[in-house]
């Protein structure tokens, strides 16, 4: 069963998508997120029928990111849903959420860490323009080489407040 609720956040209303993911032997355990778009994303999620609006089911989520928000909060404990995206795309993924709070890579950094650089950089941008869950997997951090702020789904001023709400952002 796919549900989904909005919250508020300073980005705008962020909509959640996620399943119903079982815990330990059958028991319920929550939601895996499947997507967290802001108001106006490329190929940001939109509600579809049969959805089931639950804002209850996404609570701890919310928390997380009010959390976040406020300052108070430097990782995400989330649980994502499971087979998004190709192999490649995941270990993109993957290296996103390695990057620490209140830091930023190149794209060409995350290349590397793949395995992909040189030539693959482009593809590692196109992985991370294909991310379904801005702000908690941090694409924010990823930067061009020369530090300026390139490409991100969400619209630079986004990517601009982000980093500067984790100290982040260079001071020229």
């Amino acid at each position: 069963m796919t549900m989904y609720a909005t919250v508020d956040s300073p980005l705008g209303e962020l909509l959640l998508v996620g399943e119903e993911a079982a815990g330990p032997a059958g028991t319920a355990a929550g939601v895996a997120l499947v997507s967290l778009s802001v108001p106006g994303q490329k190929g940001a999620a939109v509600v579809q029928d049969g959805w089931r609006h639950d804002p209850a089911a996404f609570e701890e989520i919310a928390a997380q990111l009010r959390e976040y928000f406020e300052g108070r909060r430097t990782r995400f404990d989330v649980r994502y849903a499971d087979g998004r995206g190709t192999d490649f795309q995941r270990r993109v993924w993957a290296a996103l959420d390695a990057v620490p709070y209140g830091e930023t890579v190149s794209y060409g950094q995350i290349a590397e860490r793949v395995g992909s650089a040189g030539a693959g950089v482009r593809a590692v941008g196109t992985a991370i323009g294909r991310n379904p869950l801005l702000v908690v997997r941090p694409c924010h951090r990823v930067i061009g080489a020369d530090g300026a702020l390139r490409g991100y789904a969400g619209g630079l001023e986004r990517k601009e407040q982000l980093l500067g709400l984790e100290g982040a952002l260079a001071v020229r």
